[in-house]
């Protein structure tokens, strides 16, 4: 089986403790496209001083607390995507603007209208840039242990960001997963 099985649209890839790269360090990544030419996704946990109404004005007053840009991965970090997770009742294949990612969450057409949109969703993000792998460079680094491949929920999305995402992910875990949340940032200051 390839390491690489688990990881579909609305999964998780939380880095692993050892995961030492400043791009990637303590980072929950939601995967938007996962096939055989590669994967997609965006850093959950990575907010940035800029806000979104600077960038992109119409979407400035609808984003979701603290409504400022999300640094979503090292990728064309001039490129913005916008997830967004649907009130309950709405489909995302009804909705014009919107691909479904998977469940409630979807990608948002930053070209369609907001003022449409924003009664539709229960909130906004968007990100600039985004996390990107080749074909099988994913699995390598699952395979290698960078990776731990876990569910989403829809709100990990729209996590605020005074909680400790990627700690919370690890928690709800199963064992010996969820122990990983208590690894310190520097084990030399354990």
């Amino acid at each position: 089986m390839r390491p690489d099985a688990d990881v579909e649209p609305g999964t998780l890839l939380v880095a692993a403790p050892t995961l030492l790269d400043e791009n990637f360090r303590r980072t929950v990544v939601y995967v938007i496209d996962h096939r055989g030419e590669g994967t997609l996704g965006v850093v959950l946990n990575r907010p940035s001083e800029v806000p979104v109404h600077d960038v992109l004005p119409a979407w400035g007053d609808h984003v979701s607390e603290p409504q400022s840009l999300f640094v979503g991965g090292p990728v064309e970090q001039k490129t913005a995507l916008c997830l967004a997770a649907l009130r309950t009742g709405e489909d995302a294949s009804s909705l014009k603007g919107v691909i479904s990612v998977r469940g409630p969450v979807a990608l948002v057409d930053l070209d369609a209208d907001p003022d449409q949109l924003a009664p539709r969703v229960k909130g906004l993000r968007v990100f600039a840039g985004y996390a990107g792998w080749d074909v099988d460079q994913l699995a390598g680094e699952i395979e290698r242990g960078d990776w731990i491949v876990v569910p989403a929920l829809p709100n990990d999305v729209l996590a605020p960001v005074d909680q400790d995402l990627w700690g919370r992910v690890l928690r709800r875990q199963g064992m010996p997963v969820s122990l990983l949340a208590t690894h310190p940032g520097d084990v030399r200051l354990n």
